[in-house]
């Protein structure tokens, strides 16, 4: 009798026939390892981070994402999703994993009839202004226009017209939604209602957001811009603009920072973006624009579009980040001290400190309506490390961590986290974590949505 020995197949040529498998069952790409487009694909927002994904999917329709959830859960590996790749903390892109990568989902339908804008989560924030300003309509969004609409959505959304409308995720009306077990669910006011909670605000710990439903609102264009100081002002410009943010109408959105110019010397600004008539808003900025002795005052009429890109040149794509955001009480004269000991210590010509504010419509939701938590937090405070291939990163990461806890007496504990970087999950999703953990439990049982300020499930 002869017998017949049966044929072994390694692990990698399983391996490769799923890979085959996998790449065959998609519409879009498959990028791997050795491919010439490979690291230019696996580039994201912050030069810091330089990972490598072992396999990249570049999905162009809900069914890619669909199977490349299967291929994760087939092969067990870990996944990172990228919608505009500008997740500071890095979790845009992941090691030795499937990074499930959005980029390439671009699609965006304005509905007239309810005045909806249906996008797809590659969109970025410029082009989704670009689009729904055609028809004068827009949703708040955030003020970099080189951001993921996907991420920033997810995790709040501040914005130049937050206090008119509210911040991003208050202006969702719905979402298709991929599950950690690969189905595809609708989340509204009325269909699975607690994960369409958790999305808004809860970041990518429940699912992959396919598409968004966005409320539109008429909107013609904006008064505003910078009006810059010279840094040797700064306790007094800190100090007026803590009285007109005080007293700012919902139309009125007012918010400080330092930098350096582009000559040498540093700088302080007031950044005013006023959305109601024009005439009354050259009347209510008038004594701001009057204020002291300013190197420029840029405020003009601008289109939400121009609005948006006007701190993307102080932002740009490579460089190195890091970023701390507290929330913030008050800014008393204490504070201000404080602020203004450390802007004179930037640690970099590309670093700079951002004081936004939550007030008007954002403010006046109830915290426990959405997943986001931080509505009682007037400002927040945004230390931006960044640095070049000249800089020093550890003398940046210091000087952010350190202004972080210099400011500990001023803050609330809250962090944004759309801005956090290795702060608890605690301190981003404060006190609804508990009824989001119960929603994770029930959604994403297994943790399969790790990357991301992670909401571990109920136990």
């Amino acid at each position: 009798m002869t017998v017949v020995a049966t044929p072994t197949i390694s692990c990698s040529v399983l391996e490769e026939a799923a890979l085959q498998a996998f790449t065959s069952s998609l519409t879009g790409p498959v990028v791997l390892p050795g491919d010439a487009d490979y690291d230019e694909v696996r580039k994201v927002f912050n030069a810091q981070i330089d990972r490598r994904p072992a396999v990249i999917a570049r999905p162009l329709n809900t069914n890619d994402v669909v199977e490349s959830v299967r291929f994760a859960r087939a092969t067990g590996l870990p996944v990172a999703v990228r919608g505009g790749g500008h997740s500071v903390a890095g979790h845009s892109v992941i090691e030795n994993g499937l990074l499930i990568d959005l980029s390439l989902m671009k699609q965006i339908a304005v509905r007239l009839s309810d005045r909806v804008a249906v996008a797809q989560p590659g969109v970025k924030l410029g082009e989704l202004i670009v689009e729904t300003e055609k028809y004068h309509l827009v949703t708040p969004v955030g003020t970099a226009s080189d951001t993921g609409l996907a991420g920033l959505a997810l995790g709040g959304g501040y914005g130049y017209l937050a206090g008119k409308y509210g911040l991003t995720l208050d202006n969702i009306v719905g979402m298709e939604v991929v599950t950690a077990d690969a189905q595809v669910l609708r989340a509204d006011a009325e269909t699975n209602p607690d994960l369409f909670w958790a999305l808004r605000g809860g970041s990518s710990n429940f699912g992959i957001v396919t598409s968004f439903d966005l409320q539109l609102h008429f909107q013609d264009d904006l008064l505003g811009g910078m009006i810059v100081y010279p840094f040797e002002v700064a306790r007094e410009v800190l100090r007026y603009y803590r009285t007109i943010a005080e007293r700012a109408p919902d139309e009125l959105t007012v918010w400080a920072g330092f930098f350096t110019l582009p000559q040498g010397p540093k700088a302080v600004a007031i950044m005013l973006a006023y959305s109601g008539p024009l005439q009354a808003g050259q009347h209510l900025l008038a004594p701001v624009r009057a204020f002291g002795n300013p190197i420029v005052d840029m405020v003009q009429v601008r289109k939400y579009s121009e609005m948006n890109m006007l701190l993307d040149e102080a932002m740009p794509v490579g460089l190195n980040y890091y970023w701390k955001w507290s929330g913030i009480k008050g800014i008393n004269d204490d504070a201000i001290e404080t602020i203004v000991a450390y802007a004179d210590q930037l640690p970099s010509p590309q670093s700079a400190i951002l004081i936004d504010t939550m007030h008007g419509a954002a403010s006046r939701v109830s915290p426990e309506a959405t997943a986001f938590a931080h509505r009682s937090v007037p400002y927040g405070l945004i230390l931006n490390a960044a640095w070049d291939e000249h800089g020093d990163p550890e003398k940046c990461i210091a000087w952010a961590r350190d202004f972080a806890k210099a400011m500990a007496p001023h803050a609330t504990g809250g962090v944004y986290v759309n801005g956090a970087s290795d702060e608890p999950a605690s301190s981003a999703y404060g006190s609804n974590l508990e009824r989001l953990a119960q929603i994770k439990k029930t959604y994403d049982p297994t943790n399969f949505f790790r990357h991301n300020k992670n909401i571990a499930p109920a136990t």
